[in-house]
């Protein structure tokens, strides 16, 4: 899963260098279905459930599952998130990162700063003995602690042979509460955090998800190994 997850940085920082107004989000797409042949590994997200694309882009009020498109033109001052998976030998690794396009305004730089702590803050939760409550109140106090709202519609996952696997990780919880961590479990933690409210709608195409008031969303997200010795994050 390590090998899983080195390939997954690999193609995100391959895209997070093609971010730059002008370019389209099936730029982006394109950068990334060519990295994977010459790798030649498989993208986990390509027919999932008939998702028709390697990347979700998802920019500015898209919380998740935005589909790249010739049509989608990146903008000086928009965030667009990136995530992506792949799968290795049998295993799979899964990451997302948001990324600033050009300059961007001081409220969106603090969503995807806070965003990204959560995230660091529910991965430093990871330890044996500990719960999933403790990982999703780690996330949720960072972030509600900042004024932003965690989407609850979204939700982390196990991740291994399978791509989405039990048990589920909520960005929220009550610290002590849900199933104990053990050695050899891996995770994916993923917080998505809204400007706004929390509340969240599905667009026509079936995929695309969107802050229902319309406020910016940033997604974070590494799969993490728990250790004897604490969290390993097999993405970084």
């Amino acid at each position: 899963m390590r090998r899983a997850g080195q390939v997954v940085r690999e193609v995100l920082e391959l895209v997070r260098s093609k971010v730059k107004p002008g370019a389209t989000t099936y730029d982006l797409e394109k950068a990334a279905e060519a990295r994977l042949e010459k790798l030649r590994v498989k993208a986990a997200f390509k027919g999932y459930h008939g998702y028709p694309c390697v990347l979700c882009t998802s920019i500015n009020s898209e919380v998740v599952h935005g589909i790249p498109s010739p049509k989608r033109v990146l903008k000086q001052g928009d965030i667009v998130s990136v995530d992506f998976g792949v799968v290795v030998d049998g295993y799979y690794g899964d990451a997302a990162i948001t990324v600033p396009v050009g300059a961007i305004d001081n409220d969106a730089a603090r969503l995807l700063k806070v965003t990204e702590a959560s995230l660091q803050a529910g991965i430093a939760a990871v330890r044996p003995g500990a719960t999933l409550g403790d990982v999703g109140a780690a996330v949720q106090g960072v972030v509600e602690g900042e004024g932003f709202s965690v989407v609850r519609d979204f939700v982390g996952h196990g991740i291994g042979a399978q791509m989405h696997e039990d048990p589920q990780v909520p960005n929220f919880g009550e610290a002590g509460r849900g199933m104990k961590l053990r050695p050899g479990m891996v995770i994916a933690i993923e917080p998505m955090v809204n400007a706004g409210k929390p509340d969240v709608m599905v667009l026509a195409d079936g995929w695309t998800a969107v802050a229902k008031d319309g406020s910016m969303s940033a997604h974070f997200e590494h799969t993490v190994a728990v250790t004897p010795t604490g969290p390993r994050v097999l993405t970084e």
